[in-house]
């Protein structure tokens, strides 16, 4: 990518940031101000080995982040390699994967949205590992599925001198050391959350031990210096430090400033999450605890797995074929002009399960009120205006756990290109959206706890608001916000009304299952 010359500083640190996420890894190169001057991405290929089983190879997240790394640093003049000072991380959260000492893979790793592991997160999901680890039991966390291949593939982990999340087995790539951050490894579930630690007893529900666990570090803290050869492939001056980082959710928060519980961040991604800091633990049926980005704070998050997912796989498969999924105007432009509520058409967006506010592995979609005058664009709203539905429904709950009413949402994500999207999810909120400019924001907050660790900034809060940078604002019609109450509240009925037919469908799905052989191993 070209750099922004009108930004371009003739002095100041830059960083390196990475995201390593479901379908890519990104690097960026950031000055001091939030200017991204460079940008390079490499796609990572998403294996579906059998129904709701979702992997990847996990050296696609080393070699994916050191091409990324090395076409952004290429693209600096020697002047500017000289002022880079810190390498950020941040990743997709909850997956994992094993490993032996030296790095090499034992199987494809297990990634957050896999959903294989529905009987272990009956037998061991409990509230007091809620209370303890700050995760509701869900499909996310990967104590889990970890579970799950200590009981189907014991030798794995026998075998396993390390079992890390994406971030701890990048940072060895990196430094040559197995650690990970606090904000990084508390997402797999494994954490007494207030002592951010390793709990033994949820280790030895997860089939591991102590010792095949990440390191941990402090985040914004630095891990260790970067290995000799990677200065010398990248043509940097010196070796750099490896920043603790956090995971992509609390990192989307920091990069847009999100830094107070009057705040929230609201992430329109494949999935659909938001949250808000806070300086004390708590946790909650709805939402889930994770370590902030910020030293010593929390962040209360909820989770919509079908995000800008559910809206794709409408597109692909029920709209224009030859777009193959992607944004449609026209179908924007006819949803736009279907009233709230689509004449009696409303969805229950659950296609991948539903984690906030009910966190049941085995609840699916559905769609009720069909008449024969409904179309493809009263469908395609119902579905956007059920994300906004569950949406506020779940930040009621954030805003209890706060004691602080949300003044704004900054949002960002795929689907804040979405006109329609951006509105519908403001009358359904209530609130004011801000569209944060960044589109990396997750790696722009990597970027921040980077950018933190030089003497640029005082701490992670000062760099993010001064890191942070915004477009439009999207005002809610509080007439239709009322209107949508209404609605919402016949949607919310939904749930508990099939949550019987959703266990025999599963029920169902055990019995005649896929054909497909399952075979994790096959992609190493």
């Amino acid at each position: 990518m070209t750099p922004d010359n009108k930004h371009h500083l003739g002095a100041g640190p830059l960083v390196i940031a990475i995201d390593s996420s479901t379908t890519s890894t990104k690097a960026i190169i950031v000055d001091a101000t939030g200017h991204v001057l460079h940008t390079a991405k490499r796609n990572i290929q998403l294996h579906t080995p059998a129904m709701d089983c979702y992997e990847h190879n996990p050296i696609r997240w080393w070699e994916t982040t050191r091409d990324a790394i090395g076409e952004a640093v290429a693209a600096l003049s020697p002047t500017d390699r000289e002022r880079i000072e810190a390498i950020g991380i941040t990743h997709q959260r909850e997956s994992f994967a094993p490993f032996k000492a030296d790095g090499t893979p034992l199987r494809n790793g297990i990634l957050w949205l896999d959903g294989r592991a529905t009987e272990q997160i009956r037998k061991y999901g409990s509230a007091h590992i809620h209370q303890l680890s700050g995760k509701p039991a869900g499909v996310t966390p990967a104590i889990y599925k970890m579970a799950w291949v200590a009981q189907h593939e014991p030798e794995v982990f026998e075998k396993a001198d390390k079992v890390v999340d994406v971030l701890g087995y990048i940072t060895f790539n990196l430094t040559g050391r197995w650690a990970s951050s606090q904000a990084a490894a508390d997402s797999l579930g494994l954490f007494d959350i207030e002592k951010r630690d390793y709990a033994d007893e949820l280790l030895e529900i997860a089939g591991v031990r102590r010792d095949q666990m990440s390191e941990l570090v402090e985040p914004a803290s630095p891990i260790a210096m970067l290995k000799d050869e990677l200065v010398s492939e990248w043509g940097l001056p010196k070796s750099i430090p490896v920043i603790a980082g956090l995971g992509d959710g609390q990192a989307a928060g920091i990069g847009a400033a999100a830094v107070t519980p009057q705040i929230g961040y609201l992430n329109l991604g494949t999935a659909v999450n938001a949250g808000v800091e806070s300086p004390v633990y708590k946790y909650d049926p709805v939402f889930r605890t994770h370590v902030s980005g910020i030293p010593g704070n929390y962040v209360f998050e909820v989770l919509q797995s079908s995000g800008s997912y559910l809206a794709g796989w409408f597109r692909k498969s029920l709209g224009d074929p030859k777009l193959l999924g992607e944004p449609d105007p026209a179908l924007d432009e006819a949803a736009s002009k279907i009233p709230a509520g689509c004449e009696g058409l409303v969805t229950l967006p659950y296609w991948n399960a539903v984690q906030s506010p009910y966190w049941d592995s085995v609840a699916r979609g559905a769609v009720v009120g069909w008449r024969g005058t409904h179309s493809r664009a009263h469908m395609y709203r119902s579905i956007l205006e059920s994300i906004g539905f569950e949406m506020r429904y779940n930040l009621n709950h954030i805003e209890e756990g706060t004691g602080v009413k949300l003044e704004g949402l900054r949002i960002m994500g795929g689907g804040t290109r979405s006109k329609l999207w951006r509105q519908i999810m403001a009358d359904c909120t209530g609130l004011p959206l801000t569209v944060c400019l960044e589109d990396e924001t997750s790696a722009l907050g990597a970027a921040v706890l980077a950018m933190a660790s030089t003497d640029a900034y005082e701490d992670v809060q000062s760099a993010a608001v001064g890191m942070a940078r915004y477009g439009e604002t999207i005002e809610p019609d509080m007439d239709a916000h009322e209107n949508y109450k209404e609605i919402a509240s016949i949607q919310h009925e939904l749930y508990p009304k099939l949550k019987d037919t959703f266990e025999r469908l599963h029920d169902l799905s055990l019995k005649y299952p896929s054909t497909k052989p399952e075979s994790p191993a096959a992609e190493l």
